[in-house]
Order: C-alpha cells, then sequence, then structure tokens
C-alpha cells in the first residue's frame, strides 16, 4: 500500500527530474512550441517542494492537490493548468484514503487524464502529454515498470505525429520530426513514481 509519505518521494523525485531535464525540455520546447517549458515546470515544481516540506500532508490525496494547487498558481503558459489538473483531479479521486493500492492510483491517474483530456480538448495522436500519460495509466495496472516504460515508448512515439493541439500545431507539418515536450515531462513524472516504488 501506497501512503503519503511515498507519495511525497515521488513529488520529491519528480522536482529532481524536472530539475535535471529542464535544459532538455526547453530545447524541445524551443523547437516547437514558446522555449519555456523546462523552466516553468522548474518554478512549478520548485514551489511544490517548498509547500510539501513547510506543511506536509497526510494523505495521498493531499500530497497530489497541494501540488497541483502550486502548479496552477505558480507556472505560466499552458503546461501549469494541465499538470495542476492532472494532479488535482488523481488527488481528488483518491479521497481522504490514509493508504491506496497501486490499482487505485492507477484509477486516479485515469480520471486526472480524463480532466487534462477535457480541459485541453485533446486526444492520444495528437502529439500531447497524454500520448505518454494513458498508455503509463494503462501499464500501471500491471507494474511501476511497465508505467515507466510504456511512458518513455509513448513519448518517443510523438517524434513522427503532426500535432494538433498546442502552441505546435500552429507548425502543421514541421513539428513533425520532433519529440513532445508535454510527452516527455509526462514520462518523467511517471519514471519518478517508478524510481519512489523501489
Amino acid at each position: 500500500m501506497l501512503d503519503a509519505d511515498f507519495f511525497l518521494r515521488w513529488m520529491n523525485a519528480l522536482t529532481e527530474a524536472v530539475n535535471r531535464e529542464a535544459g532538455r525540455l526547453t530545447e524541445l520546447d524551443a523547437a516547437i512550441g514558446d522555449a519555456d517549458h523546462g523552466t516553468n515546470l522548474q518554478r512549478g515544481f520548485t514551489a511544490a517542494k517548498a509547500a510539501l516540506e513547510k506543511d506536509a500532508p497526510d494523505t495521498p490525496g493531499a500530497v497530489l492537490m497541494l501540488t497541483g494547487r502550486q502548479l496552477i498558481s505558480t507556472v505560466g503558459g499552458a503546461s501549469g493548468p494541465l499538470y495542476g489538473t492532472l494532479l488535482r483531479r488523481a488527488g481528488k479521486a483518491l479521497g481522504d484514503e490514509a493508504e491506496v493500492s497501486r490499482e487505485q492510483l492507477a484509477e486516479a491517474l485515469r480520471a486526472g487524464i480524463a480532466a487534462v483530456a477535457q480541459l485541453g480538448g485533446a486526444k492520444p495522436g495528437d502529439k500531447t502529454m497524454l500520448d505518454a500519460l494513458e498508455p503509463a495509466a494503462a501499464a500501471l495496472d500491471e507494474s511501476f515498470a511497465a508505467a515507466r516504460a510504456a511512458a518513455e515508448e509513448g513519448a518517443v512515439a510523438t517524434v513522427p505525429m503532426l500535432a494538433r493541439k498546442g502552441r505546435a500545431s500552429y507548425l502543421g507539418e514541421r513539428s513533425i520530426g520532433h519529440q513532445d515536450p508535454g510527452a516527455t515531462s509526462s514520462a518523467l513524472l511517471i519514471g519518478a513514481l517508478e524510481e519512489a516504488a523501489r
């Protein structure tokens, strides 16, 4: 079973991953977006980490809700609202349980992903974060390692896609051949989850 400490470890691992990969995320975003994805996420997760350290929530759902709120209030662009919605909706789905199972987390992530899809009007195949998140949530029913592999494969699979949503969609055919930054950062989110589970 996964408790609040597990979820705090997950968010810490994610913050470290975002800090480590911020340059690469911004580079990917420079090719097809605003060149601010890495720096935006870095600012948001740093603020979230500070908030979690100041007043550590005692349930898994509360950890995700607080992180999501921080992202929405500190991150500009689309990534703040999208990641904030993902985590807040997943946190809400987990409710007030002190411990949750991997299967419950997978279900909560699916609820978060549905909220993101609704907010951004995107679906898998549109070259967005959903291309990494959807397969990861499905594979999470099997194991954390399977979820990580599915997310990483999903991110790489965005390279030949034509962007249909977000800033990248303005480029039309020129968006083909570039890995989607949102799918790449989503793979970091799932990678950090697998790390926390080790």
